[in-house]
């Protein structure tokens, strides 16, 4: 087969020990060096603490890989032209021998593929703001329609427009609940001003709702478990309102379009916040990889 699963997580998952799988986007095209690789490192670390095995995930020459050592993770880190792969990519990374980061769907399809359940990230993809010009979606929708895995995130990016997300999300019936909130996080601020329908409070609730998906065993997909980040941690809200709107008018001034509108928007954000969004982003990731690791823990004990 060509999926590589590392011996720590293949062993992991044939005891049944809770694994979290980790995207690689964030170390290559995330974060400057060599930060990247130290906070690729500081997830792990976290992930460990909570008695669970990391699974952080990337295609090295060709090979996918579910379960990355320190020699590979300093690849992914340092190496130039380490491309950013969606699922869609991967035959064609397969096939040519290409490296890659992989992004929420790739990371997703993959660690499904392998039998991890939990993935933790950041903040999802989701439907762009004047989707209605562009018809500009993320893949992670379509995929997480498709894939039975829990993903433990802050919510979607502000910079999507995430009502119109919720509303695709619940077309597509994908599972959305709250972490401890009634209402959506907003990836650097803990509320997107748009409530949720279902709260959870535990991850032995999260993983109950696990077992009742397997147990009805409707159709494969994902159950999205939105983790606020910490009010106190979060972007402050009127900076946030302030430098989007700003963001989003250059944007529009230097005709940026397609693929490269979020990355523009996401940069803006970080000059021109002094760093601050980027600070909040780290803390739902931090926050988001001990939630999931807890989660895999009370899935592992299901009985």
């Amino acid at each position: 087969m060509v999926l590589v699963v590392s011996e720590e997580v293949r062993e992991a998952i044939d005891a049944r020990r809770p694994v979290v799988a980790l995207e690689s986007t964030i170390i290559a095209h995330g974060l400057p060096r060599p930060r990247n690789l130290q906070v690729a490192l500081e997830l792990e670390t976290a992930v460990r603490q909570e008695g669970a095995v990391p699974a952080t995930i990337a295609v090295l020459d060709g090979r996918p890989h579910v379960g990355l050592d320190k020699e590979q993770l300093e690849r992914v880190a340092n190496e130039d032209g380490i491309r950013k792969l969606g699922h869609r990519d991967l035959p064609l990374a397969v096939a040519s021998g290409a490296s890659g980061a992989t992004t929420v769907s790739a990371t997703a399809l993959l660690a499904a593929l392998a039998g991890v359940r939990i993935f933790a990230t950041g903040g999802l993809g989701g439907v762009h703001r004047e989707w209605t010009l562009t018809q500009d979606e993320s893949a992670d929708l379509g995929l997480l329609a498709r894939t039975r895995i829990t993903v433990v995130c802050a919510g979607v990016k502000s910079i999507l427009d995430v009502p119109a997300t919720l509303q695709r999300l619940e077309t597509l019936g994908v599972a959305v609940a709250g972490y401890g909130t009634d209402r959506f996080p907003g990836f650097y601020l803990s509320d997107s001003g748009h409530p949720v329908d279902w709260t959870l409070g535990t991850p032995e609730q999260v993983a109950g709702v696990m077992v009742a998906q397997d147990a009805l065993d409707g159709p494969g997909s994902a159950l999205i478990v939105a983790n606020p980040v910490p009010e106190e941690e979060q972007l402050d809200p009127d900076l946030h309102a302030r430098v989007l709107a700003d963001a989003l008018r250059a944007c529009e001034e230097q005709g940026v379009t397609g693929q490269s509108v979020t990355p523009f928007l996401l940069d803006y954000l970080v000059r021109h916040t002094d760093g601050a969004s980027l600070s909040a982003n780290l803390a739902a990731v931090r926050g988001n990889v001990r939630l999931a690791a807890r989660i895999a823990a009370a899935w592992a004990c299901r009985g």
